[in-house]
C-alpha cells in the first residue's frame, strides 16, 4: 500500500536516534523471551470462510434466492473466497434461517451434510481424518473447534469409558427451533460422516441423543446417522460410539497430525474477524493494493457506499477517516520496521515521510521506544 499522500504529522523540534552504543559497546541487550503461552483466539462471533462457503452453496441448492444473502455482511467474494477471513456468525444464522424456511429442518441437516465432502470445510477435516486413531483426531478436532466454528456459541465435549465413547455438541446461539435443530442434527451428522471418512469404512453408532422435537418422518435422519436408535426431546444433544471403533489405529501419516495443529494454530493467529462493518471496513482499507493511494472516494466505491454515507457510519462507530487511515499508516510502518531489513531512508519514503526524522519521531510516539530499539528487538527474536 502507497501511503505518500497520507496526512503527515505535525512535524515537531529535531530528535537525534538514541545510539546503541557506549564506550563502543551495546547497550542493548538480549533478553529471554517470555513463556510461550497455550491461549489462542478463538474470534468468537465469527464462523471461517469455509464454512460460510458451504453454507451458501447449500443455501443455493435448496433454491434460495441468492438476492436475499449476498448483502449480508462478508460475504463480498474477496472475503468468502479468502481462508484469512471469519465471516460473521449471523450471517451464517441468516443463511440456516433461509434454508429452513425452504426445507424441513431434518432435510436441512441431510443437505448440509452432504455439502459438506471432505475438505470443504478446511483444515478441521484433517485433524479428525490424519490422526492415529479417530479419538485422537476427534480430541485435535475439539482443541481447535474454532477453526471450523463459533466458539462464543459452540462447544463440543468428548466423554470416554471403556465401553463406549460420547461425543456431545452444544450450540447456545439464540436460534429459532428450526434453525436450532437443524444446526445440532447436522453438527452429530458431521461426526459420524468424519468418522466414516478417517476408517475408510462406515462406522455405525450406538445411539444418538437430540434435543429437537421429534419429526412425523425419521428417514432422513436414518441416512444422516445410519441409524434408527435416535432419542428426541433430549437434554443434550450426543452421538455415541463404541470405544473400539474410535481407538483401532486408522491409516495416517506420521507426524502429519504435529504438522496440522501447528498449523491450526497459526491460521487462528492470522485469521481476520469480520464481526461488524467497521471490521469489513478495515479490512478492505488494509487490502488497497500497494501500487494504489487509500482514499475517502475508492473505499466507499468498494463498500458501494457514498462518500457522506461512509464518513457518517465511521461517526456512528467513533472513528474518522483520518483516524483510520493513520492506524493504518502506523501499522504498514512498524510492520517495515520490523519485518525487513530496509533502510530507515527506504521505510521513511515507503510510509510518507519526508525524511528519517520524522519516521523516528512518529515511532517514538507511537511505541515510546526509539527505531534503534525495536529493530534491536526484532534482531533479538530472529536470533531465537
Amino acid at each position: 500500500m502507497t501511503l505518500d499522500r497520507i496526512p503527515q504529522p505535525a512535524k515537531g523540534p529535531a530528535r537525534h536516534e538514541e545510539s546503541l552504543t557506549r564506550h563502543g559497546q551495546p547497550t542493548h541487550t538480549c533478553e529471554p523471551a517470555p513463556p510461550a503461552t497455550t491461549a489462542l483466539p478463538g474470534h468468537p462471533g465469527t464462523t471461517p470462510a469455509a464454512f460460510t462457503r458451504v453454507n451458501a452453496t447449500a443455501a443455493r441448492q435448496l433454491g434460495v434466492s441468492q438476492a436475499k444473502y449476498a448483502d449480508l455482511l462478508g460475504m463480498a467474494p474477496e472475503y468468502l473466497t479468502d481462508d484469512r477471513y471469519r465471516i460473521p456468525s449471523s450471517t451464517n444464522v441468516r443463511l440456516w434461517e433461509l434454508m429452513t424456511l425452504q426445507a424441513p429442518w431434518r432435510e436441512v441437516s441431510l443437505h448440509m451434510a452432504r455439502q459438506s465432502t471432505l475438505g470443504s470445510l478446511g483444515l478441521w477435516d484433517y485433524l479428525v481424518t490424519q490422526a492415529p486413531t479417530p479419538l485422537e483426531g476427534l480430541r485435535d478436532a475439539s482443541r481447535f473447534l474454532a477453526t471450523v466454528a463459533d466458539i462464543g456459541t459452540e462447544a463440543f465435549h468428548i466423554e470416554e469409558s471403556d465401553q463406549q465413547i460420547t461425543l456431545s455438541h452444544v450450540n447456545a446461539a439464540d436460534l429459532t427451533d428450526d434453525v436450532a435443530s437443524a444446526i445440532r442434527a447436522y453438527a452429530l451428522g458431521l461426526l459420524r460422516q468424519r468418522i466414516s471418512e478417517a476408517t475408510r469404512r462406515s462406522i455405525t453408532p450406538t445411539k444418538v441423543a437430540l434435543a429437537a422435537r421429534a419429526p412425523q418422518s425419521h428417514h432422513t435422519l436414518v441416512e444422516l446417522y445410519g441409524t434408527r436408535v435416535i432419542d428426541f426431546a433430549s437434554p443434550v444433544n450426543s452421538i455415541t460410539f463404541r470405544t473400539a471403533d474410535l481407538t483401532t489405529p486408522q491409516p495416517h501419516v506420521p507426524g502429519l497430525s504435529a504438522l496440522l495443529r501447528r498449523h491450526a494454530e497459526q491460521s487462528l493467529i492470522d485469521a481476520i474477524p469480520l464481526r461488524d462493518w467497521l471490521d469489513v471496513f478495515r479490512a478492505t482499507l488494509r487490502a488497497t493494493p500497494d501500487t494504489e493511494i487509500p482514499t475517502l472516494r475508492a473505499l466507499a466505491q468498494r463498500l458501494s457506499l457514498s462518500t457522506r454515507t461512509l464518513q457518517r457510519r465511521l461517526e456512528e462507530h467513533q472513528t474518522t477517516w483520518s483516524q483510520e487511515l493513520q492506524a493504518v499508516r502506523r501499522e504498514y510502518t512498524l510492520r517495515l520496521l520490523t519485518s525487513t531489513d530496509m533502510t530507515l531512508e527506504t521505510v521513511a519514503r515507503r510510509a510518507g515521510y519526508a525524511d528519517p526524522g520524522g519516521l523516528r519521531r512518529a515511532v517514538q510516539r507511537w511505541t515510546g521506544q526509539p527505531v534503534a530499539v525495536l529493530r534491536a528487538k526484532r534482531d533479538c527474536e530472529s536470533f531465537g
